[in-house]
């Protein structure tokens, strides 16, 4: 049996081989709902499957957008690739992922290997890009959005939460439960001091103490932004003889872990401690008890990073702050932190 070609197909629908382009790669250029609909019962109709490799070669792109990840099995992570990879689905894209586990080595890694792959865009989340990830970037010319941290080494646009604005949203609302003062779980020593969303909600959780007169000093607790070793912080916190009155932890991840020692030690939440977090993962509200977080759209986070990347306005001009797309926060009240269900 022959192999169905594009002239095929245009021939079925009456219509030009450049009109069956445009429909198959949703673009450039736009076409007639009643010619696409031709265009797509042809297709049916002969069993048409694009090649995919010949039309890669032919413009030096693919369909892929690849997306770099700390860790995937951090649901925060997991939950943003998800919904990376639907709103590239929606622009006929997929999307290749790769987690870095932290190391700068393998940001490289990953990077060299998807930019090698003539991807159409790259979706970056790094921790703390280094200056050799950065001369990659700079090497291959690439189409990079950064998402949901924005590191010093590059410059390129970037979607993010108001991260502090939402941590000082946090602690306020822990602050008027009447709590006396409100400790804080940040980032470790190697979280980085600038662009970095966790080192926004410690500075968050400083100007909200700042403003009720409270003092900050030794109540900054460092912990992994993961609830196990979170978990392993929170059992010498909250054991020792300074117990916090309340915790405002830098991720959900870690007020999970937090609960979960705080639940070993016999001490109530709320009635003992009070409790908020920031990220509003899934697992959020079937915490024990609620945990009362900072949430933000990550769906149109994603929707924006996968446009940007995608779009030929992705270089605009500029400063800094003029790049940057912020999504603002909101508060997601539960019972952690004193409100009634």
């Amino acid at each position: 049996m022959a192999k169905v070609t594009r002239d095929d197909v245009a021939r079925l629908a009456g219509t030009s081989t450049a009109v069956v382009s445009y429909v198959i790669n949703n673009g450039p250029r736009p076409v007639a709902p009643a010619t696409r609909e031709r265009v797509l019962a042809a297709i049916k109709e002969l069993g048409y499957r694009p090649d995919r490799v010949a039309q890669a070669m032919a413009s030096r792109r693919t369909d892929l957008i690849g997306l770099i990840i700390p860790d995937a099995r951090q649901p925060f992570f997991g939950e943003m690739a998800h919904a990376v990879e639907q709103a590239a689905s929606e622009r006929g894209k997929m999307v290749l992922v790769g987690n870095t586990d932290y190391i700068g080595e393998r940001e490289v890694h990953y990077l060299r290997a998807f930019l090698g792959m003539r991807v159409s865009g790259l979706i970056l989340v790094s921790h703390a890009l280094n200056d050799l990830a950065a001369a990659e970037i700079d090497a291959w010319d690439a189409r990079v959005v950064l998402l949901h941290e924005r590191p010093e080494a590059i410059d390129d646009v970037a979607v993010v939460t108001d991260d502090l604005g939402g941590a000082q949203l946090a602690v306020r609302h822990l602050l008027e439960h009447g709590y006396e003062y409100v400790a804080c779980m940040g980032g470790t020593a190697e979280t980085p001091a600038v662009g970095d969303p966790v080192s926004d909600h410690v500075e968050g959780w400083k100007r909200a103490m700042a403003e009720a007169g409270l003092p900050t000093e030794g109540r900054l607790f460092e912990a992994p932004y993961n609830r196990y070793d979170a978990y392993r912080v929170a059992l010498d916190v909250l054991s020792g003889p300074n117990r916090p009155p309340a915790v405002f932890c830098s991720t959900d991840d870690q007020a999970i872990g937090l609960l979960r020692a705080a639940r070993e030690l016999r001490i109530d939440v709320p009635g003992q401690l009070g409790v908020a977090g920031f990220d509003d993962i899934k697992e959020a509200a079937l915490a024990d008890p609620p945990l009362t977080t900072v949430a933000s759209d990550r769906s149109a986070m994603a929707r924006a990073a996968v446009d940007l990347v995608l779009d030929d306005g992705l270089r605009i001009a500029g400063s800094r702050r003029e790049r940057l797309k912020t999504f603002p926060s909101r508060l997601v009240l539960r019972t952690s932190c004193g409100c009634t269900g």
